[in-house]
């Protein structure tokens, strides 16, 4: 399938992706996952809601869980680069016919919330309430000692057409899995805004639905350090995938799944994407190492189950790919 052509002045300027809110059934339960086991850093808690950050991150919040009635995504939130570019992104959105308005959004400025012509529910900001700096305070780090958000994953159900309306604001691919064969479809893709591997990946299937977040670390060794105390807090059967080593991204990486069920990737070592010459890399579907570099295929779970979006239907995706997957 043809691979889209960077778009270097997009309609508006997206800056990296900033955060996510997840509905959560049990906001105790959630907290004592994500901050105690994981190490997040809580900056402000409500009846229904906590907000927390790495440390790294200057922002008053990249997490937001919520207490709702069943687990969803309510949506992923993107930083642009200026308050203009909030305009620009609304008058972009109307053109297309797109659901779009600007809403009152907690610790936010001004915020343009939009549903993508995927039915992907998306916030866009400028400014957001900034906090300690905490990349120094080593005496808060806890866990994995998370960074910063690093991207986010989505089940696509017509990953192509995603792929394409992505680029067209700014998104540019830096790899992809593909079908062999002179007809072969796009599988996967992963696109950025700030110049690391992705801001936002897409993975075929029903969706569309949040695949996962994920959070950068410092190295390898924090993972392995995260596993031990999972372990050791009775966490061991939310440790779903890893760790290992994609062969794409060549990222070091550990997924985990919250006590609703949510995904949650740590990620370390991936690489530069900036220059603007940059190739994406193509990777067949049927080579192993695509998924893990070391050639352990990813477990049926992972390519199955996702996080549905608030108020969003499931549609099942265009085809189906013939992945690889553990027994």
């Amino acid at each position: 399938m043809p691979l889209p052509k960077p778009v270097f002045d997009p309609p508006f300027n997206i800056v990296r992706s900033s955060h996510v809110v997840l509905g959560v059934t049990d906001l105790d339960r959630s907290l004592a996952f994500y901050e105690t086991t994981l190490g997040l850093c809580v900056e402000d808690r409500t009846a229904d809601a906590v907000y927390l950050r790495a440390v790294e991150e200057r922002q008053h919040h990249s997490l937001v869980l919520r207490k709702t009635a069943a687990p969803a995504c309510d949506c992923l939130g993107f930083k642009v680069a200026s308050e203009d570019d909030l305009d620009k992104a609304a008058r972009f959105f109307a053109a297309k016919g797109l659901r779009h308005g600007f809403i009152d959004a907690p610790h936010h400025g001004r915020t343009l919330r939009v549903t993508d012509p995927f039915g992907v529910p998306l916030e866009f900001y400028f400014e957001m309430e900034r906090r300690e700096r905490l990349l120094q305070r080593y005496d808060r780090y806890k866990g994995v000692h998370a960074q910063r958000l690093d991207h986010f994953n989505i089940f696509s159900p017509e990953l192509q057409d995603a792929v394409d309306f992505y680029a067209l604001i700014g998104f540019r691919m830096t790899e992809y899995t593909e079908e062999d064969g002179k007809d072969g479809r796009i599988v996967a893709a992963w696109m950025h805004r700030k110049g690391n591997v992705h801001d936002l990946a897409f993975t075929n299937g029903r969706g569309p639905r949040l695949h996962h977040l994920a959070y950068w670390v410092p190295s390898p060794i924090n993972i392995i350090h995260l596993c031990d105390v999972m372990a050791s807090t009775g966490y061991l059967p939310n440790m779903e995938r890893g760790p290992g080593r994609h062969g794409i991204s060549n990222a070091f990486f550990l997924y985990v799944r919250d006590p609703d069920g949510h995904s949650t990737e740590f990620y370390a070592s991936d690489y530069q994407t900036m220059d603007p010459d940059h190739e994406p890399i193509r990777w067949s579907v049927r080579d192993p190492r695509r998924q893990t570099l070391w050639g352990q295929p990813a477990p049926r779970s992972w390519f199955e189950e996702g996080t549905p979006f608030a108020d969003q239907p499931v549609r099942e995706a265009l085809f189906k790919a013939d992945v690889i997957i553990a027994a």
